[in-house]
């Protein structure tokens, strides 16, 4: 029996303070973590000195310290259910993969991995997958989102180099936001950005976004183009620049090709500009005024995210945009360039390492021989696959078919996240072997695991991240890992000994995963490869230990550069030639359009406070607070014409299939467009994953789906009645039409709808409620009205509320009650079904500081405030990240406005 020994990582000792790097998005923020291990808590502050973001933190940033529980931890190994030693688990692993290989050959296994891994286990990864059991087949949930950025840069640089720095964004004279909702996706950036706007008054900012976001509230122009137009738009663009002039002509001479190609597709979709505009679905006027500011401003920078990204044309999209930043020399220079902007803290490692199925490690591709023949010999494996793998939507539809037979999932929710949802979890029900690594026990995707593998969580695993600016910063464990919980990289090896690669999977620590890496991106490379980490290939424990958070590319001949790094303000670029490409792209509608059965376009996408499923933001009740419960944000008008009221349950409905959430009424979002975060998954809420929606339609050249654009249907759904209930454990499973959960302060809180009647509902959650030393009781019949609240020695354990309809009323003040002694005052809140004054802040606005929407408007009312200065003095909101800010000032205008009526 082979053991596999484990030396925990070194941690923080008791009451000091490590710098590390947030868990969240691709801004990578530097974090301070005072540490009380014997407590295992965390106290989370900004490390001002991060160049990321210089101390600032968003609300999730902020309260990473109170998600450090064990609450849903996976503690120890798992097979079919049961739990097992290390070693049992990991033989069953190896050899439920070796048997299937054997019988049906490399490429009927695969792994699917994610963002959330660090460097070093995305390489180990890889490196298992493609170097020795000799398969491409491991892709990963940055296909999801970023993938076709890699395309279009590989396209026109050559490479996958993101050119620019985040100090760009305070140095250009003008930013063009499109497909990002910075203020709520990426809010340390879009702070930045304020403050510079602030500080530059003359800095213009365009937004491009089908919906008025809060990242409107910094913009001095709007283009709220139809969805999947943005090709459109910068074809028009191009053709404009050249029409006036503003073609840097030597640049495009000296070091780029195919421009006339590509200008001539950008002036065949250009056309006449009040075609366009209409086509666009904008005024001739906006449009002139983006066109005329593009060409005037040299210092122009472009951030696009996922609303570019996630299209059938989204590498076209990509290119439409570098195009025009070719076309006037704008890039690689102070305050300029196309800026890609990730969605997690690791998507950039991902693709540094070789996770997508298409890509060899190191920024290297199957199809440069070269390239496959250095990593062969530097892993010295023979084994190498010699293709591309399977892309994610590819991989499960070969599992669907019975193609791929044993899965490795690490670090990610598939069966919430992937398109055609259900399709991908009854694929994975009937695969022969699914395996999951995850630090959380119950996700949607661990339900359907024959093998579970528990992984450390982010604030136990030490390695490295890398940003969306290619600034590297180290990953440094504040506590010891829970339970039997090991680091990602550490599985992968056991595994891989155990599959008998033992020779090239023998590390003693992270630190030489690392260093195995660096050096590999230095072989044979002498500036021929944009990623480059040789001055990394032979660091030491302490080194690595003491990294600073840096940009590369590091080779080994030049200094350690002091500051930011651009690529290509030479005009030098990874092509053959030498020079920029230009790529002709032109208009494609998306793959599947709206009809009478499904007349509505459904957009998907973050929310302010919480973060993908919602294994790690769940967990803090103050980022449940300000967006409670799924729901679909739709425009008064056509609400009026499907019979929608605001705050009511809807049936949404695609090709693919259906969800349940909750109405919001909004202008915010165009005639025609709906909006439907994604984050609610089957733990939290009945049925409310945005991805069983969307369709499988992806990209023909990157593989990522189209989730910004889905045809869907939406009708009203009538409950008979409804329930409130707050609880300190979780309930078992609810049979229910409709519930959602969340976190409060001490508990869960659960909103329930139902065709049953009222009195019905009531038996069902008496049912469901274990009895306490004290039942207290309240109910109307008549009315179908029940509370009912069950006390155990002194505290409240479980109660419920039960009535025909809530409506839009703010019951949040029921989580209050959780905390300490069940007081005679909240008897009566609880009885009554009416918050005292202790408990009637209302709806959270402020996730850092706590601030409900009722005490906004008493003071705005009371103190006759109208400005955000005034109000976040007055009572603290808005003086922790900063998200909030936009919505204070829409609570300052109804207020007035109500005045003024």
């Amino acid at each position: 029996m082979t053991v596999h020994r484990y030396e925990p990582i070194p941690t923080a000792q008791a009451e000091s303070t490590v710098q590390t790097t947030c868990a969240y998005c691709g801004v990578g923020c530097g974090i301070k973590a005072t540490v009380n291990t014997e407590e295992r808590k965390v106290l989370i502050e900004g490390d001002e000195t991060h160049p990321a973001n210089l101390g600032r933190l968003c609300s999730k940033g902020l309260a990473l310290g109170e998600t450090l529980v064990d609450t849903g931890r996976l503690l120890h190994p798992k097979v079919h259910g049961e739990q097992t030693s290390w070693n049992h688990a990991l033989q069953t692993v190896a050899q439920g993969f070796v048997d299937t290989i054997v019988e049906h050959g490399p490429d009927s296994v695969a792994f699917y991995v994610s963002g959330q891994l660090l460097t070093e286990d995305y390489y180990l990864a890889n490196k298992l997958m493609k170097g020795f059991i000799g398969s491409g087949n491991i892709d990963t949930n940055s296909r999801l989102c970023m993938s076709s950025s890699v395309a279009g840069h590989k396209r026109a640089f050559g490479s996958d180099t993101v050119p620019g720095c985040y100090t760009d964004l305070e140095q250009a004279d003008m930013i063009v936001l499109t497909g990002s909702n910075l203020a709520w996706c990426h809010p340390v950036l879009f702070q930045r950005i304020k403050a510079a706007k602030q500080q530059r008054p003359h800095m213009k900012v365009v937004v491009i976004d089908p919906r008025r976001t809060d990242t409107c509230d910094i913009a001095d122009l709007h283009l709220p183009i139809h969805p999947g137009t943005d090709v459109a738009l910068f074809n028009g663009l191009l053709s404009y620049l050249a029409q006036h002039n503003a073609i840097d002509e030597d640049f495009v001479q000296a070091h780029t090709e195919h421009f006339t190609e590509a200008l001539v597709a950008a002036m065949e979709d250009a056309g006449q500009r009040p075609v366009l505009a209409e086509q666009l679905g904008v005024a001739d006027y906006q449009l002139e005024t983006f066109f005329q500011w593009y060409a005037q401003t040299e210092k122009t920078v472009t951030v696009y995210s996922q609303g570019v990204n996630q299209s059938t044309a989204g590498t076209d999209k990509v290119n439409a945009i570098i195009n025009c930043h070719l076309a006037t020399g704008r890039i690689g220079r102070p305050g300029m360039g196309p800026f890609s902007v990730t969605g997690q803290p690791n998507a950039m490692g991902g693709r540094e390492v070789g996770g997508l199925a298409n890509t060899l490690a190191a920024h290297m591709e199957f199809d440069h021989p070269e390239h496959w023949q250095l990593v062969r010999d530097f892993w010295k494996a023979d084994n190498l696959a010699t293709r591309p793998g399977l892309k994610a939507v590819d991989m499960f539809d070969a599992v669907a078919s019975g193609k791929i037979k044993a899965i490795w999932i690490m670090a990610t929710n598939p069966v919430m996240s992937l398109p055609n949802a259900d399709k991908v979890k009854q694929a994975l029900k009937d695969c022969p072997l699914v395996v999951v690594s995850d630090c959380i026990e119950d996700t949607d995707t661990t339900r359907l695991a024959d093998v579970l593998l528990p992984a450390a969580g982010w604030a136990e695993k030490s390695g490295t991240v890398t940003n969306s600016e290619r600034r590297i910063s180290r990953q440094r464990a504040l506590l010891p890992p829970l339970g039997e919980a090991r680091p990602d990289w550490w599985i992968i090896a056991a595994v891989a000994k155990q599959m008998g690669y033992g020779r090239a999977f023998d590390y003693a620590s992270e630190a030489e995963v690392f260093s195995e890496y660096a050096r590999l991106t230095a072989t044979d490379n002498n500036g021929t490869r944009d990623l480059d980490l040789g001055h990394y290939s032979h660091l030491t424990l302490n080194d690595y230990d003491s990294l600073p958070p840096r940009q590369w590319p590091l080779p080994t001949k030049a200094p350690l550069p002091d500051g930011d790094q651009r690529l290509f303000g030479d005009g030098v670029f990874f092509t053959p030639s030498g020079r920029g490409r230009f790529v002709s792209v032109r208009y494609r509608a998306p793959a599947t359009q709206v009809d009478s059965h499904y007349p509505l376009t459904l957009n998907t996408g973050r929310i302010r406070d919480q973060w993908h499923s919602m294994t790690r933001t769940g967990l803090a009740s103050r980022l449940c607070g300000h967006l409670p419960e799924p729901f679909i944000s739709i425009h008064p008008k056509d609400a009026g014409r499907y019979q929608l009221k605001d705050g009511a349950l809807a049936d949404v409905t695609s090709r693919q299939g259906q969800a349940r959430v909750r109405v919001q009424l909004t202008d915010q979002v165009n005639l025609g467009e709906v909006f439907m975060p994604m984050h609610w998954n089957d733990v939290h809420a009945s049925r409310a994953r945005v991805a069983a929606l969307v369709g499988e339609y992806v990209d023909p050249t990157s593989g990522q789906p189209e989730n910004k654009y889905t045809p869907v249907q939406v009708h009203p759904w009538y409950e008979q009645a409804e329930a409130l209930l707050v609880s300190r454990t979780p309930l078992p499973e609810l049979d229910a039409d409709y519930w959602a959960m969340r976190r409060v302060n001490g508990g869960y809180l659960y909103r329930i709808a139902s065709e049953q009647h009222p009195a019905d509902l009531d038996k069902q959650l008496q049912s469901l409620c274990q009895q306490g030393d004290q039942q207290l009781a309240f109910g109307h019949p008549e009315r179908g009205e029940f509370r009912r609240a069950f006390v155990r020695e002194g505290q409240l354990y479980i109660a419920f509320s039960v009535a025909k309809q809530f409506g839009t009323r703010d019951f949040s003040w029921l989580g209050d009650l959780l905390e300490g002694d069940f007081a005679a005052t909240a008897m009566r809140a609880l009885l009554s079904g009416k918050p005292d004054q202790q408990h009637s802040q209302g709806k959270l606005v402020c996730a850092c500081k706590q601030v409900g929407y009722n005490t906004l408007c008493n003071a705005i009312r009371e103190k006759g405030i109208d400005t955000v200065d005034a109000l976040s003095a007055e009572t603290t909101a808005g003086t922790g990240c900063g998200s909030c800010l936009p919505e204070l000032e829409q609570i300052i205008a109804r207020e007035r406005a109500h005045e003024a009526a």
